[in-house]
């Protein structure tokens, strides 16, 4: 069938709030304006206001609120409009979320799913567009998935709800409007382990969530000169597959990283670090970063889209590394 990356996330909320009594949804506009990217449209008619639960502009209080229906044995999907908003209810997910099983001696777990669109390119500007997502993936006791693909928006949030501890979902919202076909009977049956999405044996391409489509067309561009290039999706961010990322590189012996993040303090440069650590004598060529420029992500699309990653930016980088001249 064909369906949109929104289409996808609505039927695994309705999908997931048929199969569990203890799901429901709760966040900003979730319920009569059907959220804030209609992800959640309709759902309130379907299953009524016990369970599609509109909030106060109050971002700490209605999370906080999901950890403890999660203590008290529900399953909460928390919906917070974008990650630059979590940054008011961060003491919520890092000090309590994260902590707890921890401090309490495994007494405690909090089986909260928290979804939160992430990344730029809809001229959203600085307060609506950035991409935070590695400080989360800095925190112990969190799960961090970004799925990039439709069967993994469809798939990952069955397996995120049985999960005894925190999932934060990250969804890139450039992805919402793209259409493709997808599987009736589509299962996703991991979400710790990243996936190739195009094999190749001349460099890595190694991405997640919107920027996995620049990178899969930038194999394709590469690919029309020859160059081979192994596309990685990285799915999870925290924990981050470390046996898939190294094996492609001890493949290919190259690899470009792909980030929405700034440059510094970046997944990339974690994930830059892990390689070096693992891996520096298998590499034939220093490894490469395509990052957002360090500015907060400009209204103006030109400008907006100089500040992202793009295709030909990865394109150039790669053929750096593989020795031709750009």
């Amino acid at each position: 069938m064909n369906i949109t990356y929104r289409e996808a996330m609505r039927a695994a909320l309705r999908e997931s709030l048929k199969q569990d009594e203890r799901v429901f949804l709760m966040g900003e506009d979730v319920g009569r304006y059907g959220g804030c990217y209609a992800v959640s449209k309709g759902l309130l008619d379907e299953f009524g206001e016990e369970r599609i639960r509109d909030t106060p502009l109050s971002e700490s209080a209605f999370v906080g609120a999901g950890i403890g229906a999660a203590l008290g044995g529900m399953r909460p999907i928390v919906e917070v409009m974008t990650v630059n908003f979590s940054l008011l209810c961060l003491d919520q997910i890092v000090n309590t979320a994260a902590t707890l099983r921890h401090m309490s001696g495994g007494q405690f777990s909090v089986p909260v799913v928290l979804r939160m669109t992430t990344g730029a390119g809809r001229q959203l500007a600085a307060q609506h567009s950035h991409s935070l997502e590695c400080w989360y993936a800095h925190v112990p006791g969190l799960r961090v998935i970004a799925p990039a693909t439709l069967e993994d928006m469809r798939g990952m949030l069955r397996i995120a709800l049985d999960d005894p501890d925190p999932v934060i979902i990250f969804e890139h919202n450039a992805l919402y409007n793209r259409e493709g076909e997808l599987a009736e009977d589509v299962t996703v049956s991991e979400i710790r382990r990243a996936a190739v999405r195009r094999a190749g044996s001349d460099i890595s391409l190694i991405a997640y969530g919107g920027n996995l489509i620049k990178a899969l067309e930038a194999a394709d561009e590469l690919a029309k000169s020859g160059i081979a290039a192994e596309v990685i999706d990285l799915r999870s961010l925290r924990p981050l597959d470390d046996a898939t990322i190294l094996a492609s590189v001890r493949k290919t012996r190259r690899a470009v990283l792909i980030d929405e993040g700034w440059c510094s303090g970046s997944l990339a440069a974690e994930i830059g670090m892990r390689i070096s650590e693992q891996a520096f004598y298998d590499l034939d060529a220093p490894l490469a970063r395509v990052c957002t420029a360090e500015v907060p992500i400009p209204y103006p699309g030109h400008l907006e889209q100089a500040a992202l990653p793009q295709v030909a930016t990865i394109v150039n980088k790669a053929r750096e590394l593989l020795g031709q001249n750009v």
